[in-house]
């Protein structure tokens, strides 16, 4: 870590004497390192504006997916629920971060059962009954960047898949649960995934929650599927997503190769995902999206 004079402004920006604002904790998380902890670079670290202002993206970014509610069921296609985060991202003063991001063509993620993540809006892809929907929504308001999913039971579903939707929600909030300064990332992977195994379901161990804010995605990758005590030590002005993906059979999937986007269950059975985006507070954590 790099040694900075406690009497110079704060690396984080608050005008603030360094002695006066993070030289405790900077010294907290050198004792850590010393340890062999891997610990979080001061880069991907937001101070109070940060908050607030991905707050404030975070906000459109919910009502998109409320929007998104209202009018999702069977006959809509996913080029409708595509031209709806589009539209009100669009009239909340925002930009929807997916669109033309390395080449993804839409602005919006919709998987459908055994798709995990990546689904493409299609005209032609109605939803029908009985089917699970993840939306995934990322939005930019002023630079930052938040992001959050929701899953959608298309009318009546099979109890099976109720219940994979429904344990997939618990497992991100038992991860909450473990989000506190001091904490690692590796103790919330390990309730959400003995939870996951507990109830028949296998977790996606390929990909993963990210940092998010300053961009799309940052460090740290964040896996669901490592031990307690391992993986990036948790400090106030982390912020982060939440979002494990649950699938009914096996943990594989596959990227389809035509498209380079959507990942499948290699069995070809449903997965969840719910996404939180989550900042580390002084005492616990905040909930920014879900």
């Amino acid at each position: 870590m790099e040694k900075i004079d406690r009497n110079a402004p704060c690396w984080c920006g608050s005008g603030k004497k360094y002695k006066s604002c993070h030289m405790n904790m900077d010294n907290k998380i050198h004792m850590y390192e010393l340890q062999g902890h891997i610990v979080p670079p001061h880069h991907i670290l937001k101070n109070a504006e940060d908050i607030r202002k991905i707050k404030e993206s975070s906000v459109v970014n919910m009502a998109v997916l409320d929007a998104v509610g209202n009018m999702i069921g069977p006959g809509v296609s996913t080029q409708e629920i595509d031209d709806v985060v589009s539209r009100v991202t669009k009239d909340m003063g925002a930009i929807a971060a997916p669109l033309n991001y390395e080449g993804y063509p839409k602005s919006v993620c919709t998987s459908i059962n055994e798709v995990v993540c990546h689904g493409i809006p299609d005209p032609n892809v109605i939803l029908k009954e009985g089917d699970i929907v993840n939306v995934d929504v990322s939005t930019i308001l002023d630079g930052y960047f938040s992001d959050s999913s929701r899953m959608y039971m298309i009318g009546e579903v099979s109890p099976e898949k109720r219940k994979l939707v429904e344990v997939t929600k618990e497992c991100c909030d038992l991860g909450v649960t473990m989000v506190k300064p001091w904490n690692f990332l590796g103790d919330m992977a390990d309730v959400i995934h003995r939870h996951a195994l507990e109830n028949g379901f296998n977790v996606v161990i390929d990909i993963g929650g990210h940092g998010v804010g300053f961009e799309f995605h940052e460090e740290p990758f964040v896996s669901y599927v490592t031990k307690p005590g391992t993986e990036m030590l948790m400090v106030p002005g982390m912020v982060f997503t939440i979002e494990p993906m649950i699938n009914m059979g096996t943990s594989a999937v596959t990227i389809d190769k035509e498209d380079g986007w959507t990942v499948r269950t290699a069995d070809g059975k449903p997965s969840a995902q719910w996404e939180y985006t989550v900042a580390v507070t002084e005492d616990g954590c905040e909930i920014l999206t879900r």
